[in-house]
C-alpha cells in the first residue's frame, strides 16, 4: 500500500473532516508512517480544504511532529538539569562526533535517530538515555559506545 492510499485510509476514519480534526489526523498519520512528509501535508490540506502552510505551521509548533522517520533504533536523551549537571553533555558530544548525529537527525542508513528530551524523570541516575523504551542509567560516554556496539550487533 503506498503512503498516499494509507493517508486516505486514515482520512477515512474521520467521520467529521475540519480543522478540529486537524492533530489527531496528523497524530495518526505520523504513526502510521513514522513521520510527517510533504505529500501528507498537501492531501490533509486537500481533503481538509485547508492552505497546507497552515497545517505545516500547526505541525512544526508542536514539538511532538516529527519530519524525519525514527531509526532502527530511536535514542532519546536526557537533557534535563540533573542529567546535564552529571554530564549529560558529553553523551550528546560523543553522538555527535561518532554517529554523526543531532537533536532531531536520522543517520543516512537508518540504523539510529536522536532526540533530546527535557527531562525523563530519573533525576536520581542520570544522565539517562532509552533506547526504543529500554532505559539506562548513569550513562557516560563509554557506557554509551558499549550500548550503541550491542545493537549494531544485533
Amino acid at each position: 500500500m503506498s503512503n498516499a492510499e494509507k493517508i486516505e485510509e486514515i482520512l477515512e476514519r474521520y467521520s467529521y473532516l475540519g480543522s478540529d480534526s486537524l492533530i489527531p489526523i496528523l497524530q495518526d498519520i505520523q504513526n502510521e508512517l513514522g513521520s510527517l512528509n510533504e505529500e501528507a501535508i498537501v492531501l490533509v490540506g486537500r481533503k481538509l480544504n485547508m492552505p497546507t502552510s497552515k497545517i505545516y505551521g500547526l505541525a512544526t509548533f508542536y514539538n511532538q511532529f516529527k519530519f524525519e522517520a525514527k531509526g532502527k533504533n530511536h535514542i532519546c536523551l536526557c537533557n534535563g538539569t540533573s542529567c546535564r549537571l552529571k554530564g549529560a553533555k558529553w553523551n550528546m558530544v560523543y553522538l555527535e562526533d561518532n554517529l554523526k548525529l543531532k537533536n532531531g537527525q536520522t543517520t543516512r542508513n537508518g540504523q539510529f535517530s536522536l532526540e533530546v528530551v527535557t527531562c525523563m524523570g530519573a533525576c536520581d541516575h542520570g544522565p539517562v538515555i532509552s533506547v526504543n523504551d529500554e532505559y539506562y542509567r548513569e550513562v557516560d560516554p563509554e557506557k554509551l559506545k558499549n550500548i550503541l556496539n550491542d545493537l549494531t550487533q544485533e
